[in-house]
Order: structure tokens, then sequence, then C-alpha cells
């Protein structure tokens, strides 16, 4: 890992081991968190994955946050939708719980791998002062 020189976010290689073991990390420490919320009696069953995607892709990138989201789909739908711990058939609600679960993951990862961007973009200087720019035209 090394940091990215701004705000301390330490980061990793996108497509390294490491980010998809990070990845795995992420998605079991997520489970775990939604295990306790479905104890509690939420029945929010994405709720507790998806601020973990996003962290996931600003250190890690968006290939391994995109296999975290498709590696919590059927996690989610073997342990957290009931009958628990089998697959079942998924009624419409259930499934439109996971058609808006891709759809925040999707926007989430996006934003993510914006925001590391522009961290990497940042930390080299390369972002011109605004008098520099090529739109303005000085007179």
């Amino acid at each position: 890992m090394r940091r990215a020189g701004l705000f301390g976010v330490p980061r990793v290689r996108p497509w390294s081991w490491q980010a998809f073991l990070l990845g795995c990390v992420g998605v079991a420490v997520s489970a775990m968190l939604q295990g306790i919320c479905v104890v509690l009696g939420a029945k929010l069953y994405f709720a507790a994955f998806l601020p973990s995607l996003f962290v996931l892709g600003l250190i890690a990138g968006a290939p391994a946050a995109g296999f975290a989201a498709l590696f919590t789909i059927p996690l989610v739908w073997w342990a957290f939708i009931p009958p628990f711990f089998e697959f079942s058939p998924l009624s419409s609600a259930n499934t439109d719980s996971i058609n808006l679960f891709c759809l925040l993951a999707v926007l989430l990862i996006g934003l993510a791998d914006l925001c590391r961007e522009t961290m990497r973009i940042i930390s080299r200087g390369e972002l011109k002062p605004p008098g520099e720019s090529a739109a303005t035209n000085p007179q």
C-alpha cells in the first residue's frame, strides 16, 4: 500500500491481489454488521454493504469494488433473505431490492473512482491554478 499524499488515504493498485483480498474482507465485515442488523430486526438487506463499497472503491479501485458488489448479491440472497441459508425463488420485492442495490453500487463505485482520480491529480500537482487555464482569454 502507498499513501496518496492527500488526506492520508492509503491506496492499493486496482488489479492487484491485495485489492481483491481487501474486497473479500470488506464483504465479510459488512456481512457481520448486516447480521447484527438482522438480529436487531432490520429488513434492509444491503444496508451495510453500500458504505463498504464506496470505501473499497476509494482505497482499492473500481475493479475490486465491482467484484465485491457481485460477490455481495448471492451472499445476501443466501444468508439474509428468508428462508435463511438456502437459495429459494425470489419474490418481486426481493428482486427489486437487488436491482436497487445494483444501481446504487454502480453509482457509488463510479463516485469513488472519480474521487480516487481527483485525489491522484491533486497529489501529483497536475491541477492548474484558475488563471493558467486554456479556457480563459487574458486580454
